[in-house]
């Protein structure tokens, strides 16, 4: 018994109505396409944007952290400073 692989047209749905790509216009077929290729984009940039904002929380984090060790610094030398006053 062998089994044929047919090839399986691609579908579109339009308004809940299957349609074959094939049977679309020219001008619906490069519409098709244009969404298509948007869809990808879109897709891309929201996982670009996913690992753009997981960086910058690490970065925030860091200049935060950074900020507060020299801030620390600071209030230690004016307490150095008023002890030695005394």
């Amino acid at each position: 018994m062998t089994t044929t692989k047919e090839k399986q047209e691609p579908i579109v749905m339009l308004n809940d109505k299957e349609m074959k790509v094939s049977d679309l216009t020219p001008q619906q077929q490069y519409l098709h396409s244009q969404l298509l290729d948007l869809t990808n984009q879109e897709s891309r940039i929201k996982f670009q944007l996913d690992q753009v904002q997981a960086s910058k929380s690490v970065f925030e984090k860091a200049f935060i952290d950074s900020a507060k060790e020299q801030a620390d610094e600071v209030l230690n030398n004016l307490e150095e400073n008023v002890n030695d006053n005394n």
